[in-house]
């Protein structure tokens, strides 16, 4: 991820710090929750990571102390340290002394983070995040099925096979689409090149949050059956060239449905 702000990022962020911090520590106490069971902390960081993602805590802004945060989800100040280690190693939150916790700029965020990319899917900015992501797959999924056409085992085949298969076959949206991420990861890690193996990740949970909030029709779904079945042929047959076209056909009409709506994995 890009490095840290330099020292003039930071000294503007601690003269907006008390009004940015007036503002957070308003937002959060007009918010009063309570949290209980078990995993508390990370439910509190779910909770202020994705108001964090969604924009209410903007870049630069100082956090509430951990003693408002305790107040606010009726919790220990120990739940509410764990929450901001876990938003840290996240990269949205960095700490100061004696300033307390800043939203970090976006360009430290880990986007590779499952939860990050959840609340990003969640966020008023879904559309932009959802036609980033099938940038992200046009400048890498070609490339990677032309690798798995040219490098797959028997093994890694039979795994794309079978989850192609699993698609065709599922009873219901929800196990179609866990096929469906299988489908795409099994040829990343086909590809035979370590560096693409974290992307899964992203790939992953990318198709899973359109899944959550789009619908599908029964047409769109045989076609997109098709395009995943002339992938799943041509990385089979080794004809790498037509492995790659075959991808940029599915990510082509990926695209459209993205634009209406109804993306098709």
């Amino acid at each position: 991820m890009a490095g840290k702000p330099d020292s003039g990022t930071q000294g503007s962020a601690g003269q907006r710090a008390p009004r940015a911090a007036g503002q957070a520590q308003g937002r959060a106490a007009g918010s009063q929750r309570l949290i209980a069971g078990a995993m508390v902390h990370a439910q509190i960081a779910d909770d202020i990571g994705r108001r964090i993602v969604q924009g209410e805590f903007p870049e630069g802004s100082i956090l509430p102390n951990e003693a408002q945060w305790g107040e606010n989800f009726g919790v220990s100040r120990t739940a509410v340290r764990e929450a901001i280690k876990m938003l840290m190693a996240k990269g949205l939150l960095s700490s100061r002394p004696k300033i307390g916790s800043r939203v970090e700029q976006r360009e430290n965020w880990n986007l590779f983070d499952r939860d990050v990319l959840g609340w990003y899917a969640e966020s008023p900015h879904r559309a932009d995040y959802l036609r980033s992501v099938q940038e992200f797959r046009h400048i890498i999924e070609p490339e990677a099925a032309a690798l798995a056409a040219a490098r797959r085992n028997d093994d890694q085949m039979r795994e794309i096979s079978q989850a192609c298969a699993d698609m065709g076959t599922a009873a219901s949206l929800a196990l179609r689409s866990k096929a469906d991420m299988r489908f795409h990861v099994a040829i990343l890690r086909a590809a035979g090149n370590d560096l693409l193996l974290p992307l899964g990740v992203l790939i992953s949970s990318a198709l899973e949050n359109l899944f959550v909030h789009v619908t599908r029709e029964a047409n769109d779904l045989r076609h997109a059956q098709d395009m995943h079945e002339d992938i799943e042929k041509q990385i089979r047959l080794q004809k790498p060239e037509a492995a790659r076209k075959a991808v940029k056909r599915l990510l082509g009409n990926t695209d459209l449905f993205v634009q209406k709506g109804k993306p098709s994995g």
